[in-house]
């Protein structure tokens, strides 16, 4: 049904694939927990983090922005300053709700650092894939292998404590929280989940 393994060359010839539907931004505590309400009507979402890079070893930046994708919509909520919110981090224990992400070990663990909770409900794709058979994983890989497009990782390297993202920043935060729900569905459609 799908290949197991994609080269780089091979990914760079597929069409380049991003998210093209509203994208709310919630900057503020009243915002995301407006968002928070909405997105606990449902139990699949997809989710990602982003955190400002670092470039020296032992150089840390917190979560700057958890982007959360649900079917018709995408919500980059700004944790930069709020930090995590009673209402995210309700979400964040909610084991009622699946969270389809990619590498989440390494998401939760800096999203305890700024707050601590109990993660409930998450589902990383890159532990679902190696069980597929498949060999490469990572979202590009992924997203490659089992939807036939490309997406670009380009300002994932980007200052995500911006005071305002561009819009490069935000499709590709959009993406890649979206992107993980589309792998997830169709994993689902073949029966694999």
């Amino acid at each position: 049904m799908f290949e197991k393994r994609i080269t780089k060359i091979e990914i760079n010839e597929l069409p380049l694939f991003k998210y093209e539907g509203k994208i709310v931004i919630a900057a503020d505590e009243r915002q995301i927990d407006k968002a928070i309400f909405e997105i606990e009507k449902y139990d699949l979402v997809g989710f990602d983090t982003e955190s400002k890079p670092t470039f020296r070893k032992g150089q840390f930046n917190h979560v700057a922005l958890v982007q959360i994708a649900i079917p018709d919509k995408v919500y980059l909520l700004r944790i930069h300053h709020v930090g995590i919110t009673n209402s995210l981090k309700k979400f964040l224990l909610n084991d009622k709700i699946r969270k389809v992400g990619i590498a989440l070990d390494d998401d939760i663990i800096a999203l305890n650092k700024k707050r601590r909770f109990k993660p409930g409900g998450f589902i990383d794709l890159n532990k679902i894939a190696p069980s597929l058979g498949i060999e490469n994983i990572g979202a590009r890989n992924l997203s490659a292998l089992l939807l036939n497009n490309r997406i670009s990782k380009n300002q994932q390297v980007s200052n995500w404590e911006n005071p305002i993202l561009t819009s490069p920043q935000v499709k590709y935060a959009a993406t890649d929280a979206w992107i993980c729900l589309e792998i997830y569905n169709k994993l689902d459609y073949w029966g694999y989940v």
